[in-house]
C-alpha cells in the first residue's frame, strides 16, 4: 500500500491521494495570503441546524468568528437542484473529468455518520459550472478559512486533538489526544483513491480546500489522523474523493 507524507503529521497516511506540499498559506487563488493579523474573539457552542437541498440537517458549530458545519456533508445535489451523479464503478471513477460522490466502499449505511465522498470537480466552481455543493449561505472553505481555524485552535501541532471526535467508537485506537474541545467533531470517513479504491476509514479523516496548491497545480486536502493531535495538509488528484464540511459565507 502507497504512503504519502502530509506536512505537519509525523508519519505517513494510507492512501494514494495524498502529496507533500508546501507551507506557504494559499488562499482560493492560489497566491500567498498572512493570516498572522487575523483576530479572533473567543465565540464557541453549537449554532442553529441548517439544511441542504436534499433536506439533510446538519448541526452547526461557532468556532472563534467562524461558523462551521459541525458534520459532514451527504447532499446529492447542488444547491440549485442539480444532480451530482453516484458514481459506483470503479474505472469510471478514475477517468472523470465532471463531478461526482459515492458512499465509503459504495455503502449507504455510511452515510449518516460520515455523509459522502466528492470529487474535486464537485465541490470547485471553476470545474461544475459555478454552482455550490453546499447550502445556500454556505460555501467549501478556502485554504486561508481551514488556517483561520487550526490557528484559532492552537495550530498545527495541537488543532487536529482539539477537532476530532472523542474516544474508540469510530476512530482507531488510540485517537490520540482527541477532546473535541472545538465541536468540531471530525470523523475518519476514509477516501476514495484516483483508481476508485477505498481506504483509510477509521484511520484518517480528509476534507477539501477550495484552494489550488501552486506547487503542484492541484487542490489542497487537510486531514487529521488516529496518531497524533495534529492537521495535515497536502495536495491530491482532483479524481480523489474526500469529505465536505462548509463554512458560512
Amino acid at each position: 500500500m502507497k504512503r504519502f507524507f502530509l506536512i505537519f503529521i509525523t508519519a505517513s497516511l494510507f492512501t494514494a491521494c495524498k502529496k507533500e506540499t508546501s507551507s506557504a498559506n494559499i488562499n482560493s487563488g492560489g497566491t500567498i495570503s498572512d493570516t498572522s493579523n487575523i483576530i479572533n474573539q473567543p465565540l464557541s457552542g453549537y449554532g442553529p441546524n441548517i439544511t441542504d437541498i436534499d433536506g439533510n440537517s446538519y448541526k452547526t458549530v461557532y468556532i472563534g468568528k467562524q461558523h462551521w458545519m459541525a458534520e459532514n456533508l451527504k447532499v446529492s445535489k447542488y444547491n440549485d437542484g442539480t444532480l451530482i451523479p453516484n458514481v459506483i464503478d470503479k474505472t469510471q471513477w478514475s477517468e472523470l473529468t465532471t463531478g461526482a460522490w459515492s458512499y465509503y466502499n459504495n455503502d449507504e449505511a455510511n452515510n449518516i455518520k460520515y455523509g459522502k465522498l466528492y470529487n474535486w470537480y464537485a465541490v470547485s466552481n471553476t470545474t461544475n459550472g459555478n454552482k455550490n455543493v453546499c447550502p445556500t449561505g454556505w460555501h467549501l472553505p478556502t485554504y486561508t478559512e481551514w488556517k483561520v481555524l487550526t490557528e484559532y485552535l492552537g495550530g498545527l501541532d495541537v488543532s487536529g486533538g482539539k477537532m476530532k471526535e472523542i474516544g474508540l467508537a469510530n476512530w482507531r485506537n488510540p485517537n490520540t489526544d482527541a477532546n473535541n474541545v472545538s465541536l468540531f467533531t471530525g470523523l475518519p470517513g476514509g477516501v476514495r483513491t484516483e483508481s476508485g479504491n477505498y481506504d483509510d476509514f477509521n484511520d484518517n479523516g480528509h476534507w477539501w480546500s477550495l484552494s489550488i496548491d501552486p506547487e503542484f497545480n492541484q487542490p489542497i486536502l487537510i486531514a487529521l489522523n488516529y496518531f497524533n493531535s495534529k492537521t495535515g495538509y497536502g495536495s491530491s488528484s482532483k479524481n480523489c474523493g474526500f469529505s465536505v464540511r462548509c463554512i458560512s459565507d
